[in-house]
């Protein structure tokens, strides 16, 4: 799914906004593409090898599809939202994303404020602390991890509102630009009511710009 203007590509990597997401950002100039990543099924390095599979795809094909190789990001919305962020603090020099875009992420692990389902679906019902450290990605969060837009719903009833919390508190640690939006009420999924879709729309679309203009700042 793109257009041939040159502009930012980036891919969605899954959630309930899946169908409409990318019309609206192609209406805008920007490129969108729905990776439907495998499910890991007790291999818990298959999403991330579909994700950095992806990434080199648009960066190979970048001059046919005009977009700028060095304007590929992805976004992901709850457990789509982990993998996101687990492809920005897992990557080399030819899978890092150049931003990443977290709506209701899970982000942690870590038994307190984890998604126990999106937990036990990648990693399995057993504990293995090293599989946890690696897999929570405000504990991977290097200088070198790509500037992320994050937006949520403080009445998130699914995904405790501290997984995006600590993420953005350890990009800041880490000198990398970053933005939190968080809206009193939507709940998780953003489903039926949600009153924030304009400043929502807004915001993402002005951050995009400056991502392409280079002008974020810490």
């Amino acid at each position: 799914f793109s257009s041939r203007r040159r502009h930012t590509r980036s891919f969605h990597v899954t959630g309930v906004q899946t169908c409409a997401l990318p019309i609206w950002l192609n209406e805008h100039g920007i490129a969108a593409m729905i990776l439907k990543y495998r499910m890991p099924n007790g291999h818990h390095e298959i999403p991330l090898e579909d994700v950095h599979e992806a990434i080199r795809i648009a960066r190979r094909n970048a001059p046919s599809w005009g977009v700028d190789p060095h304007q590929v990001g992805v976004m992901g919305f709850s457990a789509g939202g982990h993998l996101a962020s687990t492809a920005s603090t897992h990557f080399d020099e030819r899978t890092r994303p150049d931003f990443s875009i977290l709506i209701y992420p899970v982000i942690t692990m870590g038994e307190r404020y984890t998604h126990m389902g999106s937990r036990e679906n990648l990693l399995g019902k057993g504990y293995d602390a090293g599989l946890v450290e690696r897999y929570s990605s405000e504990r991977q969060v290097t200088p070198q991890t790509p500037p992320a837009f994050i937006a949520l719903s403080d009445n998130d009833e699914v995904v405790p509102v501290r997984n995006s919390i600590l993420y953005y508190d350890a990009l800041k640690e880490n000198g990398v630009p970053a933005e939190l939006h968080v809206y009193p009420t939507g709940r998780h999924g953003w489903i039926g009511r949600f009153d924030y879709w304009d400043e929502y729309r807004a915001a993402l679309l002005r951050w995009l710009g400056q991502v392409r203009e280079g002008k974020l700042t810490e």
